[in-house]
């Protein structure tokens, strides 16, 4: 598996091994060895999967303390434009945004550490699969409006399909004033 930095401090991109023969693909996708070898940590203690249909927008979600939850998350089938933000106060890179493409085809995954919000947009009909290392806490939950204007994120979808919880997120400015 390889590794690669992002200009976010604790985020980082992984590619698996494939394993390719006339009969199809083989890939560990998580082993958790083989992420200590890399330096990282992450125990799964629950696993989720969505479908999205094209043009659809999920996000921005986290959990906030005591539940924060980082998430191991890629693409089972289909492709997304995959979006964290830096929620965590002192951070240098703090209000700062990482986009990526997760896909069947490319295999990567992203680890997204605690303190951050995520989402994506579905650039074809997706099956998106995503393990946390902390429970799901409805009480815990938050957000931020995808199409915050002070993070402006260029989800590269023109039509977005958001669900009415999506819509109501409050902006970047009322996350950080705890409104």
């Amino acid at each position: 598996m390889q590794l690669t930095t992002t200009a976010i401090d604790g985020l980082v991109e992984l590619q698996p091994d494939v394993f390719k023969d006339d009969r199809g693909y083989f890939f560990e996708e998580f082993h958790e060895r083989s992420l200590e070898k890399l330096g990282l940590n992450f125990k799964c203690v629950q696993a989720n999967q969505s479908f999205s249909k094209k043009n659809v927008i999920r996000g921005l979600h986290l959990q906030v303390a005591p539940h924060e939850q980082a998430k191991y998350v890629r693409v089972i089938s289909g492709e997304v434009l995959d979006i964290v933000v830096d929620l965590r106060p002192g951070s240098p890179t703090y209000g700062k945004h990482h986009k990526c493409i997760l896909s069947d085809q490319n295999g990567k995954i992203l680890i997204v550490p605690r303190g951050f919000a995520h989402g994506f947009s579905a650039l074809t009909d997706t099956v998106f699969h995503y393990m946390c290392d902390n429970f799901y806490n409805r009480e815990h939950e938050k957000g931020i409006r995808w199409d915050d204007p002070e993070l402006g994120i260029d989800w590269e979808i023109k039509d977005p399909i958001i669900s009415e919880k999506d819509r109501i997120l409050p902006t970047f400015k009322d996350f950080r004033e705890g409104k």
